[in-house]
């Protein structure tokens, strides 16, 4: 601190930010080929952007951001509605979107709900206008997406829905739900098991739903017998519960958790009943969490490209955002990760073998 100064009671004056006619005058331009230049625009030739830019660097000169705003009608801001950041599809799908909106030059507004209602959603979808967003993301179930409906037809701003496959005008960005639980289903069919049990996720939930399908139209397709499916809340503790019930149940020998975490319940409650995996019982989940290779054993499981996803729903939105035209239904294609916790069963191997 400059004691003198301070002493005498004078503030420092405050130095005058560069304006554009600075930065014209510096670079011998007219102020309407710097504004081209700060605007991105392509019709200034090569020579001359670049003296616009070296004297906006020698001038320290920032770019009114809000004044480009209104007069391009764009504020290269997205916002993101989700309902629970605790999920790991969720918080790794916010991931990816964070970073692909950086990537593009975009701001993130996150708007967390309190409740998964259709109020709740338009609350949120009225506070991101106020914040004056260019376009929405919404990571919701499909029973609300109603309400991003309106946002498009009644708000007019560009939505994108992730991971709720529904019929609307909004663009859909989601893993192929459907082929995911067939590839599960059909790898433990294909190691000779007579049929594959169901560990599902909640019943009102959109994925859950589609990955239910895709098991029971892989058994009915391959004519073996359906099981009913036991439903758990995506978290361990359920899968813990759906296990337990299942060890106590004549025949088990393979079972397909709706995703890793349930999986995860499911193989405790099974060892505790000291059914050894995969020699008793072969385990197959969904997702494929970071975690699921280091389980015991590691578990086999559907890989969801939650980076490709996220960046998919941003590239979808800024189409639109930039007078593209709306994408539709994009699917993010599945793969099975195969690791130690499926074998063929005990039946089909060589007696004596492991």
């Amino acid at each position: 601190m400059d004691g003198g100064e301070a002493g005498s009671g004078r503030a420092r004056p405050r130095r005058r930010e560069a304006s554009i006619d600075d930065v014209a005058r510096r670079a011998g331009v007219s102020g309407q080929t710097v504004s081209r230049v700060a605007n991105g625009r392509s019709n200034v030739g090569a020579a001359t952007r670049e003296r616009v830019l070296k004297a906006m660097r020698e001038l320290g000169y920032r770019p009114n951001s809000a004044a480009r705003a209104l007069r391009s009608g764009r504020f290269r801001s997205i916002g993101v509605i989700v309902f629970t950041l605790t999920s790991y599809g969720n918080l790794r799908t916010l991931e990816a979107v964070a970073a692909a909106a950086t990537e593009r030059r975009y701001t993130i507004t996150l708007m967390p709900l309190e409740r998964p209602t259709h109020a709740d959603v338009n609350v949120a979808l009225d506070r991101l206008g106020e914040q004056a967003v260019d376009g929405v993301i919404v990571l919701i179930e499909s029973h609300l997406i109603g309400a991003a409906e309106e946002a498009r037809l009644h708000r007019g701003v560009p939505v994108v829905t992730v991971d709720s496959r529904v019929a609307g005008r909004s663009p859909v960005v989601d893993t192929d739900q459907v082929a995911g639980a067939r590839l599960a289903t059909e790898h433990l069919l294909g190691l000779g098991h007579e049929t594959v049990w169901h560990v599902a996720g909640p019943r009102d939930s959109d994925s859950a739903v589609l990955r239910l399908r895709g098991w029971r139209e892989t058994l009915r397709a391959h004519g073996r017998p359906v099981p009913e499916p036991v439903h758990g809340d995506w978290y361990a503790d359920s899968g813990y519960t759906a296990g337990r019930r299942l060890s106590a149940e004549p025949g088990v020998t393979a079972v397909f958790a709706a995703n890793d975490q349930m999986a995860l319940g499911v193989l405790r409650a099974l060892t505790e009943a000291r059914l050894r995996i995969p020699e008793d019982v072969s385990v197959a989940g969904f997702d494929d969490m970071p975690e699921s290779r280091n389980f015991i054993p590691p578990l086999t499981t559907v890989h969801q490209d939650f980076a490709a996803i996220g960046r998919t729903a941003v590239r979808a939105l800024a189409q639109e955002i930039e007078g593209g035209p709306p994408a539709e239904y994009l699917g993010i294609a599945p793969r099975l990760m195969v690791r130690g916790s499926t074998a063929e069963p005990a039946s089909r191997r060589p007696a004596g073998g492991p």
